[in-house]
């Protein structure tokens, strides 16, 4: 779709009339969807690319892009986005690879799978999943992740039910937002000797919406059926990104654009994988872009939830103004912020009380700065570790639901008192915290504020938001507000596998214990190294990073030096970090980082899991 048709389409509508007349003669709503323009049912009731076709035979009715494959759940024009019901690609021997994106249009179409919003999620049994650039003569890969299915008597591969971990289910991050995706899928034998009922090698491929699909597995466990596979073609939500034309915005003021209200302006796509643009209101105004005089103003004086004013409020075309009364000053947005000012207080109480009056006046504006002051530190602090950075590489949904107050921690501390100080590492001092719902947290505090810590601290954050896995320590958010940067951590009460390998009682853990502690890690790093589309490295595997809960369930930790390393490639040369007695002698030589590094270091923790004998041994003499 090329900018000269959206303007030929949008000169066509708007004949003797306005284009914004024409549109109410158009469907605005199917069943319990709404249709904006440009989406529409019908001849003159859309842009191209943006038919959709409302079937009335459903109860109630239900909303299909133009072909009538793919079923819509929601449209909006704020973030350019619509939900779709995305089918299983069904996978057989029998029949060879897939595709995903049929019924969309093509990479001529205006819909792409929106970045960072979807995740591959695959249900069988012993299956390498590729998810690959659908465009003619491209390969490149975009997403992996390979499930197994274990022996019904091991109950050491067993997964639970609302787990996707590699068990029967796995899961991918999509990074890349195309048109059509071509999945390749190979099937291997199991490692161990499967029952009987475990013989079906078919599997489904799902693309599914990141909020709908939080890595509980018995969300698709249910579509999945033995012997002969799932009936029919399961869906699951999945979102589309769409853009009104795919060339770029158009200068400001040529008139050549399909942003028609002039309260409106031109947004570039920030996809890398594909340009384009779309409309939005500005800031202040709220509607339709597409259409004349589609944005209008907000009332915001008339929405006093969503815009608090406790003084006196004045609408503004785009904005608002809200004010303290005559004789207060303040903040008129915070409640309780207006205060008298000192001459008032003066003028009502008399000459007799100007001193008491000139004290309180002193004793407010000194409060008022203090508040001011540290509004002010937080926002700097937020900016030297990084927050806005934090923002950008993560997804903003999470990021906004992992950000701690600093209130909120030091309650949880009792400010931090020593009595709660789990212990000191190379990165930060540890912390026993209670939060108000009575979750037991660790709350790591960085030691120093020099960049390469906060680097660290920003990786480790990056790292563990998309980390889902029952054997990697969970990252439950951060705070940002204070000089030294600070990670919230579930709580792991029964220290680390160092502790409990180097004491005097020569029984520490039993060998059945040693075992299954080392076959847990080891799941762990093979997540981290082959279950994500970019490969993660540890970079600092040893015994002392390995935590222990009750239940001596191995819980690996410790990701301030973890690195990504790209799926095509076999590693990347980074500075030389880790651990020594642990460290990689190739790694540490070449300066060369892959996922054998962890390897060899894991190889160390084992024979001390072996010897009870630490790597790196003090000479006396």
């Amino acid at each position: 779709m090329t900018l000269h048709s959206v303007i030929v389409v949008a000169l066509l509508l708007q004949g003797t009339t306005a284009l914004s007349s024409s549109l109410p003669r158009c469907a605005s709503s199917c069943g319990e969807i709404e249709i904006p323009f440009p989406f529409g049912v019908g001849a003159g009731c859309h842009l191209p690319g943006f038919s959709v076709v409302c079937d009335r035979s459903y109860r109630p009715p239900k909303l299909f892009l133009g072909d009538g494959t793919v079923e819509v759940l929601e449209i909006s024009l704020t973030n350019s986005t619509a939900v779709i019901n995305s089918a299983a690609v069904r996978y057989d021997p029998a029949t060879g690879d897939g595709a995903w994106g049929r019924g969309l249009g093509g990479a001529d179409g205006p819909y792409y799978l929106a970045e960072r919003r979807n995740r591959l999620v695959v249900v069988g049994c012993d299956q390498q999943v590729v998810l690959q650039d659908g465009r003619n003569g491209s390969h490149d890969v975009v997403a992996a992740c390979t499930t197994v299915c274990a022996r019904s008597d091991d109950r050491l591969y067993k997964a639970s039910d609302d787990e996707c971990v590699g068990v029967g289910c796995c899961e991918s991050a999509i990074y890349a937002g195309l048109a059509s995706y071509h999945i390749r899928v190979s099937s291997f034998g199991s490692t161990s000797p499967a029952p009987s009922s475990s013989v079906n090698r078919s599997a489904l491929v799902f693309i599914a919406d990141n909020v709908w699909f939080d890595g509980n597995a018995s969300k698709l466990l249910g579509t999945w059926q033995s012997g002969d596979g799932a009936r029919g073609k399961p869906v699951v939500p999945a979102v589309l990104d769409w853009v009104i034309s795919t060339s770029r915005c158009p200068a400001h003021g040529s008139g050549d654009t399909a942003c028609r209200s002039s309260s409106s302006f031109c947004r570039s796509s920030t996809s890398a994988s594909h340009g384009g643009y779309s409309c939005q209101c500005k800031d202040g105004y709220q509607g339709n872009p597409y259409v004349d005089d589609g944005c209008q103003d907000i009332d915001e004086c008339a929405l006093p939830e969503e815009y608090p004013c406790y003084g006196e409020c004045t609408n503004r075309p785009g904005t608002f103004s809200c004010l303290c009364p005559g004789g207060t000053q303040g903040d008129a947005r915070t409640k309780g912020s207006c205060e008298p000012t000192g001459l008032l207080l003066v003028i009502e109480d008399g000459c007799g009380l100007a001193v008491p009056s000139l004290f309180v006046f002193i004793l407010t504006m000194a409060y008022i700065l203090k508040v001011r002051k540290a509004k002010k530190l937080k926002a700097l602090f937020f900016r030297q570790n990084r927050g806005l950075l934090l923002q950008q590489l993560v997804d903003r949904v999470i990021a906004e639901r992992m950000t701690f107050s600093l209130a909120v921690l030091e309650k949880a501390t009792n400010h931090f008192d020593e009595t709660r100080k789990l212990g000191s590492g190379g990165h930060g001092t540890v912390y026993r915290g209670i939060l108000s719902n009575g979750r037991a947290v660790a709350i790591k505090r960085s030691k120093a504020t020099i960049q390469k810590e906060i680097d660290d601290f920003i990786n480790e954050v990056v790292i563990l938001s998309q980390i889902n896995h029952r054997n990697v320590v969970r990252l439950y958010g951060c705070c940002l507000e204070t000089r030294v940067p600070m990670l919230v951590y579930e709580f792991i009460s029964n220290g680390t596998l160092c502790d409990h390998l180097h004491v005097q009682d020569p029984r520490s853990l039993s060998w059945v214990e040693r075992l299954r502690i080392a076959l847990e890690a080891a799941s762990a790093l093979a997540y981290l190294h082959s279950s994500a589309s970019v490969s993660i490295v540890h970079r600092d595997v040893k015994s002392a990073n390995i935590l222990l809960d009750d239940r001596l369930t191995a819980k690996v930790s410790d990701f301030g030096a973890s690195r990504g390393i790209p799926i095509d490639q076999e590693g990347i040369a980074t500075a030389i970090q880790g651990t020594f007695g642990y460290l990689d002698p190739e790694y540490y030589q070449t300066g060369r980082l892959s996922d054998k590094s962890d390897v060899y270091s894991f190889g160390v923790v084992l024979v001390e899991m072996l010897t009870r004998q630490k790597p790196c041994l003090q000479l006396i003499g």
